[in-house]
Formats: C-alpha cells, sequence, structure tokens
C-alpha cells in the first residue's frame, strides 16, 4: 500500500491530538469492550479503525512519535501485508500475549509519563497486571476516560437490533431452573449479589439471545442478580413488551444500558458481590462501593454452560448433520466445477454459506468462511476480499496444483459448528500430503484420548503435537476451544491449548471442544483438521485386574462433526493400521448419519469421499 495514501497515518495524527489534549503520553487500545468479547461491535474496534488491521486479537500502542501493533503468529502475515506503508511497526508475540504491549509501551514512553486506557474495556485482571508493571517502571496509568474521545468522529453507534428468545425444544432449560441453580450457588460463597457482563453467560443464562455482535447471537447487556431477583441492563426498545413480560414472571427487570455503575454505586453496606475478575472489566469495580465485600471466583453459568445436557447434545447432533449435509451438497457442485468454472476463494466462502442458509433452523454463520489456498492457508485467520482474494480454477483448468483449506461453521438453533477441512487442487506434491498426515495423526491420536474426568483441559495438547514434534514441527495456536451451544464459537473454561492449567479448566461430561492441530508453511500451503468432539464416559470393559480398583470416572471424546476427510491428501505409508481404522470408522459414522438424507449428486460424492482407506 502508499505509504502516503493508508488510512492509518492520518487516523493516527487525530489519535495523537486527542492523547496530547487528555495530558496522556502514552495509549493502549485493546481488541475489547465493555464484555471483554472476542468479536466486537463497530463501536468498540478502536483498534481495527485506527491501525488498519482486520484480525480479530491485537493490540495497538502509541506514543507521541512512534506506534505499534502487537499480534501473535496467527496474524502475523496478515499483520505484516495490512500494516505495510502505516508507520505502525508490528511486535511479533511469541510469548505472552498480554505482556507485549506492556513491555513495548515501558521502552517507548518518558519517564513519568502517563499511559491512558479506557477503564471500561480493560480486564479487572489484566488492569491489576498492567497498573503493577507500569508502576515499576516509572509510568502512570490512567483509565477514567476513554482515549478515543475526539479522535474518531465516524465511530459507529451502539447496536439496536431486538433481543429474541431462545425458545424449547432447543432451549432444554427453563430460564427459572437456570437461575435457582445460580441462586443456589451464590448463597454456597456467601455472596448477596452477582455481576455478569460477559455476552454469552448472559445469553445463556436468560435464554435470550440477539445479533449486536457479528457472527454471535448475543446482545449488549449486563445482569446484576441478587437472591430474589435480576436486573438486566439492555439498550432502551431491544426488549419487546411481550418479552419483558415474560421476563417479569421470572424476576427479571429491566433497567437502561448505561445504569450499571450507578447501581453498583448503589449496593448497601452488608452486600456481598460476586465477580469473575476475568470476566469484569475495572471500571465496574472501580464503581462500587469503598470497603465493599467481594467474592472473586468464575462465573458459575461460565462453568454451567460450558457441560451441555443430554438433551443439548442431541439438538447439536441433529445441527451437526444439517451442517454435513450443506457441506456435502457444497463439495459435490465444487469438484464438479473445479477446472471447468472460475472459482475464487471468494466463489468458495459464498457458495458454502449458502448451502448451509438452506438448512432448518439456520440462524447465520458462527464466523467468517476462511479459505485459503495455497499460500493464503498459511495464514490461520485468513480471510479472502473483494480486494485480495486468489483464483482457484478457470474453466480451462485449476490455476496452480495444491490445497486449498476450508474453516467454516453455522449457527442454528441447536447448536453451533466449526469445522475445517483440506481437499488437493490438482495434484499436491509429496510434501503436501507429508504435511497433511501429520496433522491429521495428531488429529486422530487427540480424538482417541482416553483420560480421567477433571483432567486440565491443557494436559491433552501433547497428544495433537506429538506426530509434529516427532518431526521437529509444531503449530503456533491452541489445538481446541470450547463451543457454545447456539452462541460463542469460541468459550471457556476449556483450552487445550499450551496454557497454564487452571482448575476450571477440568474435562467434565457434556462439554464441547474443537480438535485442530495445524501446520504452516508461509508463503506455500497450510494444512489444519478439525472437528468438534464431545465429552462422554469412557465405555468398554477393564481387564480382571483392574477390578475393584477405584481409578475414578474416565472420559473419551464423540466426535460430533460430519464430513469426510480427504483420502487424496494422505501419505498411506505414515498411516499406522490403527490409525487407518479410525477414519474408516469415522467415515462409515458420516455415511450412516448423511446419507439417508441426501440424493443425487451430494449422495454420489459422499459415497466417493467416504471410501475405506483399503479401497479409496
Amino acid at each position: 500500500m502508499d505509504t502516503r495514501t493508508h488510512p492509518a497515518r492520518e487516523r493516527l495524527i487525530r489519535l495523537r491530538e486527542a492523547m496530547a489534549a487528555q495530558g496522556l503520553d502514552g495509549v493502549l487500545l485493546p481488541s475489547s469492550d465493555p464484555h471483554l468479547s472476542e468479536y466486537l461491535p463497530g463501536h468498540w474496534q478502536g483498534r481495527e479503525w485506527f491501525s488498519g488491521f482486520t484480525g480479530s486479537m491485537g493490540t495497538l500502542v502509541l506514543t507521541a512519535s512512534r506506534a505499534a501493533l502487537c499480534a501473535d503468529s496467527r496474524y502475523w502475515t496478515q499483520a505484516a501485508q495490512e500494516l505495510a506503508g502505516s508507520g505502525i511497526e508490528l511486535v511479533k508475540v511469541s510469548g505472552s500475549m498480554a505482556q507485549a504491549p506492556v513491555d513495548w509501551l515501558i521502552r517507548h514512553t518518558p519517564q513519568g509519563g502517563r499511559v491512558g486506557v479506557d477503564g471500561a474495556v480493560l480486564g479487572l485482571a489484566a488492569a491489576q497486571a498492567l497498573r503493577s508493571a507500569l508502576a515499576e517502571a516509572g509510568l502512570g496509568l490512567v483509565t477514567d476516560r476513554d482515549p478515543l474521545d475526539g479522535a474518531w468522529p465516524e465511530r459507529p453507534p451502539l447496536p439496536a437490533a431486538p433481543v429474541v428468545e431462545h425458545l424449547p425444544p432447543q432451549a432444554a432449560t427453563a430460564r427459572a431452573d437456570k437461575l435457582a441453580r445460580l441462586r443456589e450457588a451464590m448463597v454456597a460463597r456467601g455472596a448477596t449479589h452477582h455481576l455478569v457482563s460477559t455476552l454469552d453467560d448472559l445469553a445463556w443464562l436468560l435464554n435470550l439471545r440477539g445479533s449486536d455482535v457479528d457472527y454471535n447471537p448475543v446482545f449488549l447487556g449486563h445482569a446484576l442478580v441478587d437472591l430474589r431477583g435480576l436486573t438486566l441492563f439492555v439498550g432502551e426498545g431491544k426488549v419487546d413488551a411481550a418479552l419483558a413480560h415474560r421476563l417479569a414472571a421470572d424476576g427479571v427487570q429491566l433497567a437502561p444500558y448505561g445504569a450499571l455503575r450507578e447501581a453498583l454505586a448503589a449496593l448497601p453496606p452488608g452486600a456481598v458481590l460476586w465477580l469473575d475478575p476475568k470476566r469484569v472489566t475495572l471500571a465496574f469495580r472501580e464503581a462500587l462501593p469503598p470497603g465493599l465485600k467481594r467474592v472473586e471466583a468464575i462465573n458459575p453459568s461460565t462453568l454451567a454452560k460450558s457441560r451441555k445436557t443430554a438433551a443439548e447434545a442431541e439438538h447439536v447432533r441433529e445441527a451437526m448433520v444439517r451442517d454435513g449435509l450443506a457441506m456435502c451438497a457444497f463439495y459435490a457442485w465444487f469438484e464438479q466445477a473445479l477446472g471447468r468454472e472460475a472459482i475464487s476463494e471468494l466463489t468458495v466462502a459464498d457458495r458454502l454459506s449458502a448451502e448451509r442458509a438452506r438448512q432448518p433452523d439456520f440462524r447465520g454463520l458462527s464466523f467468517p468462511v476462511i479459505a485459503g489456498f495455497n499460500a493464503n492457508g498459511a495464514m490461520p485467520h485468513y480471510r479472502a476480499t473483494e480486494q485480495a482474494h486468489a483464483l482457484i480454477s478457470t474453466p480451462q483448468g485449476v490455476v496452480a496444483d495444491g490445497l486449498l483449506l476450508i474453516d467454516s461453521g453455522g449457527q442454528y438453533l441447536g447448536g453451533t459448528t466449526d469445522i475445517t477441512r483440506v481437499w488437493p487442487i490438482g495434484r499436491p506434491s509429496a510434501a503436501m500430503k507429508r504435511d497433511f498426515t501429520l496433522v491429521l495423526k495428531g488429529t486422530i491420536a487427540l480424538s482417541r484420548a482416553v483420560f480421567p474426568r477433571g483432567t486440565p483441559s491443557p494436559m491433552l495438547d501433547a497428544l495433537a503435537r506429538a506426530p509434529l514434534w516427532a518431526e521437529r514441527l509444531d503449530f503456533g495456536h491452541g489445538t481446541g476451544h470450547g463451543v457454545g451451544y447456539f452462541l460463542n464459537v469460541h468459550e471457556g473454561p476449556q483450552s487445550i491449548s499450551k496454557a497454564t492449567p487452571t482448575p476450571e479448566m477440568a474435562m467434565e461430561p457434556g462439554m464441547i471442544t474443537s480438535v485442530e492441530p495445524g501446520l504452516y508453511r508461509p508463503g506455500r500451503w497450510g494444512v489444519r483438521i478439525e472437528n468438534l468432539v464431545l465429552n462422554v464416559p469412557a465405555e468398554g470393559p477393564r481387564p480382571p485386574e483392574d477390578e475393584g480398583l477405584d481409578l475414578g470416572d474416565f472420559l473419551a471424546f464423540e466426535t460430533l462433526s460430519l464430513c469426510p476427510i480427504d483420502t487424496r491428501c494422505i501419505d498411506r505409508g505414515l498411516l499406522r493400521a490403527d490409525e487407518a481404522a479410525w477414519l474408516d470408522a469415522y467415515h462409515a459414522t458420516v455415511r450412516e448419519r448423511l446419507r439417508p438424507r441426501l440424493d443425487g449428486a451430494a449422495r454420489d460424492w459422499l459415497d466417493t469421499r467416504c471410501q475405506p482407506l483399503a479401497r479409496g
């Protein structure tokens, strides 16, 4: 991009003017909002607006003369491209994402200077660490103002989409029952009040959904719960009269979205407030009356919603069938059209999304489709645009041999999906097949795991990486994230990754998690194979010598996603017999679940792609 025309240059001038007017020497702009969301409403996408970097995670830091964007390895290639000509330095983070922007500010902010960050979007736990690190370096932290005030005249307003109810049969547990269990947890911890600010917790707790955040069926709001009622702080007009009446029957009263701070400040002297320091921002903690007693622990709803009930699991299985049917229809068209029609990465995204939209109870995508051909597939969070995308096929044939990575998912009333497949275009090379097979071996190894109930989820990470580690290879992202129930495609508390384990990361029955190892060769190709799995009791008899031993409960994974894994990309010499047997069994399940509801080209495609390896 021309260094004279990159929009960030002019925007940073405005931001520095606002920074100087507020008496600040440095500014930190996280990818965050008052709910600490991953995907943000436009009103809080300041980091993207002022930097031009469109990735979902990253932090912009600047002083009067320098600026930097801190991003982890998933975004290095993308960020380098999008920041070119902006004057913003890319800080490649390979360690702590939270620490890197702080270190940069300490190096570049004048001694004794003041660093500003909006306390309304700064997590409580992050604020404590930031304040301590800056103070040790002789820098002050200012959190009582928004550094973007006066610098962003085009700032979008708050979203005004209506709130809707998530109804039975998909909403399998009544709102009143969820609130009763929450209050039982509050009483057990000695709390009289509880603050819920994270949007997926709020939506799950109240069986409500919205469209305020792209790809996540949530709405902007907060809840202040006491032992008798609940106040929902939500935008005026977002809840209609009929829904308000039904909420009131369950003890839910409405208040303006912006009135939470005043409500917190008015808590009575004897109150004990339960809040989650990882899911509440600094501004709300600082609104509390001095000396108010607090219980700081994970939200009970975060744990509860991660453990899907048996009824919810059945709805998820049906959502997976519908998702699989859509993918079969798409891939049947794709293989027929490949080399005969003009197909780009944008075509893939549009056609696949259209097939999902034809399914009953579909409510939108769970994230933007990632369709990356060859080099673009090496960027884990790549997204094709009208300005920059790859052509895959023309009426004269494929553009090049290689690999096409497609990561996609949908929101259905009965579940959220997320799946990644890699398909051969033309003739994949031996090196491509090797990479594909090593990743597949990792997917199989983790999918077959049996482990004690309560195992910290990060402990499982090495199972998926071991086949890659044996070849001195690795990938920079986590292996697995929790997935919501018609909610956010990324949810906690479990995380199969290199994260430091914490007690709330314990694997429990009913959790849905992704299994998605990968391997990326920048500028060449990328491989990722992803399924969603459900924690279920491990089955099968124990040997006679184990009888009578108190070994506790064990869990295993039920693979939920239903779409063939392309065997044309496999290096058969690298796959053991037991691994091939797992893949054949998986394909038999996919065929059994999908074939009765398919016909024509989609059914023929499924039959072809589900052939056992011995015949494939």
